[in-house]
């Protein structure tokens, strides 16, 4: 059997009386794209920094392309790019300076580093401003900048942060379809952590993370059939009758609330949904049903939805940025 190009077995990371990554296993298949999914502060990106030695772990162990984490570090520096989420590109820089100095770092000849950036740059559609200011470049060019920089390199794996936090849905579109081409066209593993929903479902793996532990890990698909048929979402004058007449009446127990709405699952929506309105007692303001998504899964697994965190998250970033822009 072929070796996972990332195996980690019971990895911990505690800080005090803070336990971030709490005993968490998983392996990746060579050129896979794996998705690390949950809210901020669920461990994301201190399992990264685990992974790629930035961090010793507290307890477990962790291999990259074959070499220890804690035992072999160089090596496994060597096997991988990383972007993070915070940008670290030298602004005064071009783009071709930033991509050389990299090179140069990681020992590439010079004629090798023109040959790679040429390439990268290319891959990314940035070729056209090879020799600009990087502080002259939109959001999304520099996170494909960045990108570019992490696969100087050849590494085996690519490690992504948030890859496209901050950005505008089409720009997030644009870094997804060059993460999926680089992927195809460079056979390389991709490790990304995330909390946007629908970008998971690029993954051919998903990791559900959450208070640092993983609660749920499968193909998207899998996964979201693990929530068991469709999703009903409903709200009524008073979803505390609702819930007791859910369970009287068809015997559902397992309803969740948020933000108004009643969340539970039925085999057959479309069936359920006349006999439904026409059972409750109490008013019905508003029902849908669909098929379950990643999101259903995150709620399922933990009683609450991602949307909040999503926000949280989002509104911090823009802070930050804007910080960073009142420094410069």
């Amino acid at each position: 059997m072929e070796e996972p190009i990332i195996e980690v077995k019971n990895l911990t990371k505690t800080f005090n009386d803070l336990t971030a990554v709490d005993d968490v296993s998983f392996s990746v298949k060579e050129g896979e794209v794996f998705g690390f999914l949950g809210p901020n502060g669920a461990g994301k990106t201190t399992t990264i920094k685990m992974l790629t030695t930035l961090l010793k772990p507290t307890a477990g162990a962790a291999k990259i392309a074959g070499f220890d984490v804690i035992s072999q570090k160089d090596q496994v520096r060597k096997s991988i790019g990383l972007v993070f989420q915070d940008q670290t590109l030298d602004e005064n820089l071009t783009a071709y300076e930033n991509l050389d100095f990299h090179g140069a770092l990681y020992g590439m000849d010079r004629a090798k580093r023109r040959e790679r950036i040429s390439q990268v740059l290319q891959m990314v559609e940035l070729a056209s401003r090879a020799k600009d200011i990087v502080k002259t470049f939109s959001g999304g060019m520099r996170r494909r900048l960045e990108i570019a920089r992490g696969l100087m390199h050849f590494p085996k794996v690519l490690f992504l942060d948030e890859p496209t936090l901050g950005l505008d849905p089409q720009t997030r579109a644009h870094i997804w379809n060059y993460i999926l081409e680089m992927q195809q066209k460079e056979r390389t593993t991709i490790f990304l952590t995330t909390h946007y929903m629908d970008e998971a479902e690029n993954a051919n793996q998903i990791a559900i993370i959450d208070k640092g532990k993983i609660i749920a890990l499968g193909t998207p698909l899998d996964l979201k059939k693990d929530v068991g048929g469709d999703v009903i979402n409903l709200k009524t004058e008073n979803n505390q009758n609702a819930a007791r007449e859910l369970a009287e009446f068809f015997g559902i127990t397992n309803t969740r609330e948020t933000d108004g709405l009643l969340h539970f699952e039925v085999k057959d929506g479309s069936r359920f949904v006349p006999e439904l309105i026409k059972k409750l007692t109490v008013h019905v303001e508003e029902v849908n049903v669909h098929g379950p998504t990643l999101d259903d899964v995150f709620l399922a697994k933990t009683g609450r939805a991602l949307r909040d965190e999503e926000i949280s998250q989002t509104e911090s970033w823009r802070e930050r940025h804007r910080l960073r822009s009142r420094r410069n």
